[in-house]
């Protein structure tokens, strides 16, 4: 099997890219917190709206009609499908816990996708497993805070632990599916899923689709926009060229994006002892993206 490298870091208009991935990211907790809108409702809405966007230039590209195409869309439908469960996960952690604990928490995706990708045969860095380390254990101590505050909070801590795991899969299919298909396509076809997964979700347990004040349906609309146009959007289009280990640690930065907004937005503090838990989480980024980049690239995952 051929083994890859992915410790290299973003270059160019990549780093733009995932400078306003993080942004667009960030503003997710505080919102989706502020929101009353029911979480599968939302995420229909949400996901919905952000197909609608770019399906006009996926219709230009016309890659359906290729044999290639065609196996790379059924790979995009898992990815959308995978993006609902995550959802799922992550908005009710930001209903549940503090929006810092639970965006801390989600964030530790890279962790999944480098044991994924080592499962699969892929090569990590050595010394870049110390900074996953570090991550880990800060997970564990914001949890065991939490567990001591509210059992509420601890579920809350979970749901977002079971978001990251999903969040890793939908990311490492995603980049395989964008090496047949532009990102319009893929994201028209990832996000329509999305909200197809969770339409009948909301519908089965009697949520209201329509019936909802001007003010829920503008934090839908910013949700859109931030998000998922510039936040996963920005992140899909980086992954046609940097590896979704990589990309997945980026993500590691919308961790203080959310907290400052949140206590700005909200004046949502989060517990004394889950602000060492989050620091912890940053370092553990921190050295990861220190010690695997000494090492150079044997090969890109994505060309």
């Amino acid at each position: 099997m051929t083994r890859s490298h992915h410790s290299t870091l973003p270059r160019g208009r990549d780093i733009l890219f995932l400078a306003l991935g993080v942004v667009g990211i960030g503003t997710s907790g505080p919102v989706i917190s502020l929101s009353t809108m029911p979480v599968p409702t939302l995420i229909m809405w949400r996901n919905l709206g952000g197909a609608i966007v770019m399906f006009p230039f996926a219709m230009r590209k016309k890659e359906w009609r290729s044999a290639a195409g065609k196996r790379a869309i059924r790979l995009s439908a898992v990815s959308g499908v995978l993006l609902a469960l995550h959802f799922m996960g992550f908005f009710l952690a930001m209903r549940l816990t503090s929006v810092a604990a639970g965006t801390a928490i989600t964030a530790t995706q890279p962790i999944f996708t480098a044991i994924y990708l080592r499962y699969r045969g892929e090569e990590i860095a050595r010394r870049a497993w110390g900074g996953m380390f570090i991550a880990f254990l800060s997970v564990l101590l914001i949890t065991g805070v939490d567990l001591r505050i509210s059992a509420r909070s601890f579920l809350g801590d979970l749901c977002a632990l079971i978001g990251a795991a999903l969040a890793a899969g939908y990311m490492l299919i995603g980049a395989k599916a964008q090496k047949e298909l532009s990102t319009s396509t893929y994201t028209s076809v990832c996000y329509s899923l999305c909200a197809l997964t969770a339409l009948p979700i909301a519908l089965m347990v009697n949520f209201h689709i329509f019936a909802y004040s001007a003010r829920q349906w503008l934090l839908c609309l910013a949700l859109i926009a931030g998000a998922q146009i510039l936040g996963h959007t920005m992140f899909n289009l980086s992954l046609k060229r940097v590896s979704p280990a990589v990309v997945s640690l980026i993500v590691f930065f919308e961790v203080p994006v959310s907290a400052v907004l949140a206590y700005w937005w909200q004046g949502q503090k989060p517990p004394a002892g889950t602000i060492p838990g989050i620091f912890g989480l940053l370092l553990g980024c921190t050295v990861f993206v220190l010690r695997s980049g000494t090492k150079k690239a044997a090969q890109e995952i994505v060309e």
